[in-house]
């Protein structure tokens, strides 16, 4: 390691060596030793962060939604799609959480925790920008059967801004798009066994 220090510390000198013949001026070696140092310590300063985070094993992760209206709108929104509700807090509630199956939950937040926004688009990946309209946040959910996910969601009158289309990607997708703005990938890998 001592060699490869010394070896890069050698050509950052000729090259700065060679620039400032270049441009008819005196090199200056101080200038390049603190260059070197200021590299070495930006170096080590990264390498510090990477290792920190190393340590971490998320446990799991649940996204917060900023909803206009949680107990009117989101809880009966969610509900046509086939989720339930988990829990609200607060008289009257502004925040709860909603679930489907066993491990998969949202947390909503009325008026607070992110962004959200309906845009003007009525579609998302169709025509070039649609997918930069909408304010809300965009989630990814893998379910076992994206058509039938589909035809439930059509059935209920939800916001379906792109039917389901087998990507490039190899995932088989549809955009649902909530009230707020949020839009749902509702994805399943292509070659999934069902």
């Amino acid at each position: 390691m001592r060699v490869r220090s010394k070896t890069r510390w050698y050509v950052l000198y000729r090259q700065m060596k060679n620039n400032a013949a270049l441009e008819g001026r005196p090199h200056n070696g101080e200038k390049m030793r603190r260059l070197e140092a200021s590299a070495t310590e930006r170096r080590l300063r990264r390498r510090d962060l990477v290792l920190c985070f190393r340590v971490m094993k998320a446990k799991g992760l649940t996204p917060i939604l900023n909803v206009s209206d949680i107990a009117a709108a989101s809880f009966v929104w969610f509900e046509k799609w086939g989720w339930q509700k988990a829990w609200d807090w607060g008289t009257p509630p502004t925040f709860g959480a909603v679930y489907s199956g066993e491990q998969v939950q949202i947390f909503l937040c009325q008026c607070g925790q992110g962004g959200r926004g309906k845009g003007m688009n009525t579609t998302t990946f169709q025509v070039d920008g649609d997918e930069e309209g909408d304010r809300g946040a965009w989630m990814s959910v893998w379910v076992d059967d994206v058509d039938a996910v589909y035809k439930e969601c059509v059935a209920a009158g939800l916001d379906v801004t792109f039917p389901p289309r087998d990507m490039p990607w190899k995932v088989r997708e549809m955009h649902l798009r909530h009230p707020d703005g949020h839009v749902f990938r509702v994805s399943r890998g292509i070659g999934d066994e069902k």
